[in-house]
């Protein structure tokens, strides 16, 4: 049990509370395995490279990333007042979201399951010392 009024309790969880530039994509169509191909490209580049690797990449997932990375940046920029030249991708991942799932029918009256997988992709940015 915390000890503590509820505000000082408050007050002390947002002191511990990240500030760096982040946006997060939740229930995106695609799948943790194929987000975490076009994540693991872009992890420790700078902003520019990393917008640019996502433009020629060919995956599906590289458009949802670069509209959220584009973000990631905008939200830098105009609440954080960060420069965009010294931005870079400090973390990216993708945790696993709700699994629809469909019937395929089969041979002989038989049903396949089809599970159609959603993940939530978080871009979190920062500054270069």
């Amino acid at each position: 049990m915390a000890k503590g009024h509820r505000s000082q309790i408050k007050r002390e969880r947002n002191a511990n509370k990240d500030t760096r530039p982040s946006a997060k994509l939740s229930y995106a169509r695609v799948s943790v395995q194929k987000a975490c191909f076009v994540l693991d490209a872009i992890r420790g580049k700078d902003v520019e490279t990393a917008l640019g690797i996502l433009q020629y990449n060919p995956r599906y997932a590289s458009s949802l990333v670069k509209k959220l990375l584009e973000s990631a940046i905008a939200n830098a920029e105009n609440n954080n007042g960060m420069n965009r030249e010294n931005l870079y991708v400090a973390e990216c991942y993708a945790n696993k979201g709700p699994t629809m799932k469909r019937i395929q029918p089969r041979a002989r009256g038989t049903a396949y399951r089809i599970e159609k997988r959603m993940s939530h992709i978080t871009v979190v940015l920062d500054e270069k010392k």
